[in-house]
């Protein structure tokens, strides 16, 4: 396979169902559905953690979030552990990255880039430090506006994404063809449909009227109960802010509108990469940071291992790579680091040799992917301990440190309905998955490291004391607006 520019287009809690492509009844998004009809879609894609930072720093490094130690949404990547963007500059190629990172800071050489155009890091410099505290119960009263704001309108985050598109296709027109000498990368971050769930309104207009069915195990007889996952709910209250399905079936129209948003933005850079007569030496990715909880079982936003938060959506398209096909071998975006190196021509380094990821671009040729067990892990905001994910065979396992485990044939129950944890009849697998895990990672010594690292960093803050005078970050701003923040109290 011929070396390649590659252009990574990332979102922001993309559930990977709302998808047309993904089969999704409702929602249009004709520019991703042309990207992976004319490519390979990875139906079975997960985030390495379902939280923002922790997820950007598996896809940088190509490594799992307990290798690194990027736990959470203050503890960020610093350009400590080698980037794929590291390795393509060190053999001559451009880096180049344009909008939403999440990193410390902007420091373009020390973060694996050439140049940063409106990039987005912590807020403040420290982001999210509410979230360093989960030794005990933390309730975010932010949370609960999640529904009430939910409509039609123009935020911060649609302002700044139209001028990521903006700036990726005067790029793409007025640099990309200046670079003649080696194949170069363009990573574009768009923050949609990240909340708060405000959709210009000529998008939420597209599902305001329609008959929008409620959110699956909604009801509360029909939701899981786990202690786990109850921590969770009381930390992020976001269902109690809902006044009815009225307003859940609003946030539903306004989520669909800014992923059709999202849709327009990515096709402009589609289009852009067309105009500057690139298709013929340029593949595409397309992929987010982690899903959406969109109200199954009565959970919003991210921070679990289900598949609508857990999952992402994922598909590559360009030279050598096949039209139309979907793989449904697991993959993550650590594979993303492996894939950027084969793409671009890039001598692989010695030191990466134990990255857990496998190139997408070989997998698509090949029309599969190889046979292995893939991570995801959560050590941040509002979990009363650490939780881990891994896809064995059609099982799915999450073994939560110090509680009960789950246990998913996502063969037969993709929707996750059915624990199978306590069935005697699957007791083999639920040792075997626990058996593989092990094999991966120590998840009583996983945890502790996290819990010391976090405590360490309060205790550089002040204290918790002082950690929750700051307050806590609601979303983190774009360029050139202030963060806001809102009172966290003890539960």
């Amino acid at each position: 396979m011929r070396n390649t520019n590659l252009v990574i287009i990332l979102s922001d809690q993309h559930n990977p169902r709302v998808m047309g492509c993904a089969g999704h009844a409702l929602v249009k998004t004709p520019n991703i559905d042309a990207l992976a009809a004319r490519g390979t879609r990875f139906s079975s894609a997960y985030t390495n953690c379902p939280i923002c930072v922790p997820a950007r720093a598996s896809l940088a490094t190509g490594r799992y979030v307990h290798d690194i130690g990027f736990w959470d949404n203050a503890i960020a990547y610093d350009g400590s552990v080698p980037s794929w963007g590291h390795r393509v500059m060190e053999q001559g190629h451009q880096a180049v990255s344009i909008g939403k990172l999440h990193y410390v800071s902007s420091d373009p050489a020390r973060n694996g880039f050439t140049q940063e155009i409106l990039p987005m890091h912590l807020a403040d410099g420290d982001g999210d430090v509410v979230g360093l505290i989960r030794d005990e119960l933390i309730v975010r009263k932010g949370a609960a506006k999640l529904g009430p704001e939910a409509g039609p309108g123009e935020s911060d985050y649609t302002r700044y994404d139209r001028s990521i598109a903006e700036h990726a296709c005067r790029w793409l027109k007025d640099e990309a063809p200046k670079i003649t000498d080696k194949p170069w990368v363009l990573y574009v971050g768009f923050v949609c449909p990240h909340p708060p769930l405000i959709a210009p309104p000529e998008y939420f207009a597209m599902y305001a009227d329609l008959e929008i069915p409620m959110p699956d195990m909604y009801a509360e007889s029909e939701r899981p109960r786990h202690p786990w996952l109850d921590f969770m709910r009381k930390g992020r209250p976001y269902d109690a802010g809902f006044t009815g399905p009225a307003m859940v079936k609003r946030a539903l129209a306004a989520y669909m509108g800014s992923v059709s948003f999202l849709d327009y933005n990515v096709g402009q850079v589609i289009n852009a990469i067309e105009q500057a007569g690139l298709n013929n030496s340029t593949r595409i990715i397309y992929s987010s940071d982690h899903g959406e909880n969109l109200g199954t079982r009565g959970l919003w936003a991210k921070n679990t291992l289900y598949e609508e938060s857990a999952g992402i959506p994922l598909m590559m398209a360009g030279p050598d790579v096949p039209a139309g096909k979907v793989i449904s071998d697991p993959v993550t975006l650590a594979d993303i680091f492996p894939t950027v190196i084969e793409c671009v021509g890039v001598k692989p380094a010695q030191a990466d040799a134990d990255l857990p990821g496998a190139s997408l671009l070989a997998g698509a040729a090949r029309g599969s992917m190889p046979q292995r067990t893939v991570l995801s892990e959560y050590h941040a905001a509002s979990s009363p301990s650490g939780a881990f994910m891994i896809r064995h065979g059609r099982f799915k396992y999450i073994h939560y440190t110090g509680y009960a485990p789950m246990l998913f044939d996502l063969a037969n129950d993709p929707h996750e309905r059915h624990d199978l944890s306590g069935d005697a009849a699957h007791k083999s697998d639920l040792d075997a998955c626990e058996t593989e895990l092990r094999r991966l990672l120590d998840p009583d010594a996983v945890d502790k490291r996290a819990r010391g690292d976090q405590t360490a960093m309060i205790e550089k803050l002040g204290g918790k004391d002082a950690v929750l005078g700051r307050g806590a970050i609601r979303h983190s701003p774009p360029p050139g607006v202030k963060a806001t923040r809102i009172a966290a109290e003890r539960g």
